[in-house]
């Protein structure tokens, strides 16, 4: 999908699609007018209905005025009397200004009306007042629409002897209406007019609010963002500025564990901990900064970036990228042990080379004797030494990574040595965890010795007494770590003690957190993450670690034979290597 650039309108919409202003203007402009014309009508039909009324209202008094004219009655109940009741009919009729008054007995028949033809002759409906009581209504008669009442008509002995039928002409109607609705039309258009002039400034408005974009141009953007958000490999979070969820995409939801977390606040969303401390930007060292934040989980490595969001000087929000390192940091430590090995390796070919034109020298001046006395001296005892760990070791894989450690070590001045009573199968439970931890448990522990700034007199590969709980015991402080690896039937417990300085005075309670480091980090390689892998290693699989002190730091790990599987086949020895690797110093 193709990315849009903000302001500008995309080319397949220029000439075709009208601004948002004049589409909102538009819009408004129809529902106005709509709703005017709508409302023009029903004002008028309402206007035309309180007319009717009105003159219906107005026949009815006419007819009740012309019922009570004593000629009338007296002529209607006592007969003889047509001329007068015409005559007094058509007076009141001219007088009042009704479209016609006229007066009929209880046949019908009529003895007033404003066409003298139709006097004494019968009307074409039937009488209504024969219930005595007046009647309303829009009357279509022989002088067409009219607004018509009617009442009984009382002899003066109170006998009912006719009906007076009044109406005045729609006519007059139409034409008061005709009258008013100027006036209603005036208040439509000043209504359209208001109406018009809102609109524009809310067109105006929103188009400041949306910085100038179309409404192709918003839905684009909102396509593109959706895409990018979801489709991208690192985890995306957004925070307002009351630090409520606003953006989450789904590699943040899998990273972090979230679920429906938007609109929520951080603390509601994530437990208290390292991670959700470096989302809300309270470390100092990534929060303040930008830079990248290291984070150890329970099953990835992440590394966090907290970034403010600003827009015109105006603070919104922050945006949170999460990157899932698991793989890259295995990467890194792997690396970083290649590195020290080749190291190992390079300083052991420089003395090997200097042994050599030793012996080299030696032979050429004859001494023989010499020469085969330093040669068994320059063998040594290693051979000896690495047979004796391939004897208490069993697996393969352990004994290469004991073996490199010691080289490592050595390199360092440390001298790693390995307990008399360590015992391992060549299968033994855990194994890819127990290369993990014996892995990052060495570097700490050699670390720590080497730092310290004490070493022997040259670092090797021993075997000593003693060990389990008591592996620190014989440490002389001269820059030694003692390993002790004892696999039986419910455990397989593992202790590595050192002689340097110690775990500092209150400082247990923090050493396995996330984080924490009494080292630098060198190079790529974070510190701080070593033994909080080990810890979470230990935990998730239900043994334990504890610390103490001895001659130095003593860790010891207890992983139960329960639940523990063999290493699966057709797995290389190197991937397995890899795991091991895949730790930190802390």
């Amino acid at each position: 999908m193709p990315l849009r650039t903000p302001g500008r309108a995309m080319p397949w919409s220029r000439g075709r699609n009208r601004k948002l202003s004049a589409r909102i203007l538009a819009a408004q402009l129809a529902i106005l007018g709509l709703t005017g014309a709508v409302g023009f009508v029903l004002l008028a039909l309402a206007q035309r209905a309180q007319l009717d009324r009105q003159y219906e209202n107005e026949a009815l008094a006419i007819a009740w005025t012309t019922a009570a004219e004593p000629q009338i009655r007296d002529a209607m109940e006592y007969g003889g009397g047509g001329d007068v009741v015409q005559s007094v009919a058509e007076r009141i009729r001219r007088t009042s200004g009704a479209s016609y008054v006229v007066v009929t007995d209880l046949d019908g028949i009529r003895y007033s009306h404003p066409n003298p033809q139709l006097l004494g002759k019968s009307v074409g409906t039937p009488l209504a007042i024969l219930d005595g009581r007046p009647h309303v209504g829009i009357d279509h008669g022989t002088l067409g629409h009219a607004a018509n009442g009617k009442v009984p008509l009382y002899g003066p002995t109170n006998t009912l002897v006719g009906e007076v039928s009044v109406g005045i002409e729609e006519s007059r109607v139409f034409g008061r209406l005709r009258g008013e609705l100027p006036v209603f039309a005036l208040y439509v258009g000043i209504s359209l007019a208001v109406g018009v002039a809102a609109s524009s400034l809310l067109a105006r408005r929103l188009k400041r609010s949306t910085f100038g974009l179309e409404l192709e141009e918003i839905t684009g953007l909102l396509q593109d963002r959706e895409a990018m958000l979801h489709g991208i490999r690192e985890g995306v979070i957004g925070f307002d500025r009351q630090e409520r969820i606003t953006v989450v995409n789904d590699e943040a939801r899998r990273l972090l564990g979230l679920g429906t977390a938007l609109g929520t606040r951080l603390e509601e969303a994530l437990p208290d901990g390292r991670l959700r401390r470096a989302l809300s930007g309270e470390l100092a060292d990534g929060g303040l900064t930008g830079a990248d934040l290291t984070v150890l989980t329970d099953r990835h490595c992440l590394a966090v970036n907290r970034r403010p969001v600003t827009l015109g000087g105006q603070e919104l929000g922050a945006v949170v990228t999460v990157r899932d390192r698991t793989e890259l940091v295995g990467l890194l430590r792997e690396l970083d042990s290649v590195r020290g090995l080749t190291d190992a390796l390079r300083s052991q070919q420089h003395e090997f080379s200097n042994r050599m034109h030793t012996l080299a020298g030696l032979l050429e001046l004859g001494e023989y004797a010499s020469a085969l006395e330093f040669a068994v001296e320059s063998a040594g005892a290693e051979p000896s030494l690495a047979e004796s760990v391939r004897e208490r070791i069993g697996n393969p894989l352990m004994v290469g990574l004991v073996m490199a450690k010691t080289t490592v070590a050595a390199e360092r001045g440390v001298r790693l040595e390995l307990t008399e009573d360590s015992r391992l199968s060549e299968e033994p439970p855990h194994l890819n965890r127990l290369l993990t931890i014996v892995g990052n448990l060495l570097d700490n522990a050699v670390e720590a010795v080497a730092s310290a700034g004490s070493g022997p007199a040259a670092g090797s590969l021993g075997v000593s007494g003693g060990g389990g709980a008591g592996a620190s015991a014989g440490l002389c402080g001269t820059g030694e770590v003692r390993l002790s690896l004892v696999e039986s039937d419910a455990d397989v417990t593992l202790t590595v003690a050192d002689s340097g300085p110690g775990v500092p005075e209150g400082a247990r309670e923090r050493i396995f957190e996330d984080g924490w480091s009494t080292s630098p980090d060198r190079g790529t390689v974070r510190r701080g993450l070593g033994l909080a892998l080990v810890h979470r290693l230990v935990r998730r699989h239900g043994g334990t670690i504890t610390v103490s002190e001895g001659a130095g730091a003593v860790f010891t790990v207890r992983l139960p034979v329960a639940g523990a599987g063999p290493r699966p086949a057709g797995v290389p020895a190197r991937a397995v290597w890899g795991a091991a690797e895949r730790g930190a110093d802390g």
